[in-house]
């Protein structure tokens, strides 16, 4: 198993989409805990590869390989983790999306997946998300949670106005915010009065989850 998640991460790193979906394949034929290799196999690897691109270490052609990468994995494991949440009760609905003028949706997308995976319904409004859609959407299907990425400090603000349009429609009672993307931070929620920030997949369920109900 060890060594199966070490290829998993490896996979992502270099960008080796064929690789990656092959290796997810095994994953269901052997039975794997889909969740656990998610986790700590290719989740890790495009950490890594986050990491070395904000270091300079990968430029943005190589990025997008790896996302590509983590992309024909997951279209392969999704099926096996909708299958799992399809025996829970569901525990809530969250709207998520990345907000305006900010095309980045891999963060985004792992952590729909995972709440999804972990009971959550999920609707996935995708990239360049508008202020209003996010509302909207929200008030439309009786959401409990909006979560909104960012990943440029050029797009931050339009998670506060998410909030204040909530407060201006008077749905901030009803509706608990979560922010996320590698500029936020605990600090930023707190100023925007946010409901909480998470910095990747496994602390965004725990946040609805600690909150929901």
């Amino acid at each position: 198993m060890k060594e199966h998640l070490g290829s998993c991460r490896q996979a992502i790193i270099d960008g080796d989409a064929e690789k990656s979906e092959e290796l997810a394949k095994l994953t269901l034929e052997k039975g794997m805990p889909v969740l656990e290799v998610i986790d700590r196999g290719f989740v890790e690897g495009i950490r890594e590869v986050g990491r070395l691109w904000e270091e300079g270490e990968l430029f943005l052609p190589e990025l997008v390989i790896g996302a590509d990468a983590m992309k024909k994995a997951m279209a392969v494991l999704r099926p096996a983790l909708e299958s799992v949440e399809g025996g829970q009760d569901r525990l809530g609905h969250v709207v998520i999306g990345t907000i305006e003028g900010d095309i980045h949706d891999i963060g985004k997308t792992l952590v729909a997946t995972m709440l999804a995976a972990n009971g959550f319904e999920v609707t996935d409004l995708g990239a360049d998300v508008p202020v209003a859609k996010f509302v909207e959407t929200a008030a439309e299907k009786g959401a409990d949670w909006i979560a909104i990425s960012a990943l440029l400090t050029t797009t931050m603000p339009g998670q506060k106005r998410v909030i204040e349009r909530l407060e201006a429609k008077s749905l901030r009672g009803d509706v608990k915010v979560m922010v996320g993307g590698a500029p936020c931070s605990e600090e930023w929620a707190s100023e925007i009065g946010a409901d909480g920030y998470a910095g990747d997949a496994v602390a965004a369920v725990a946040l609805v989850k600690g909150q929901t109900g």
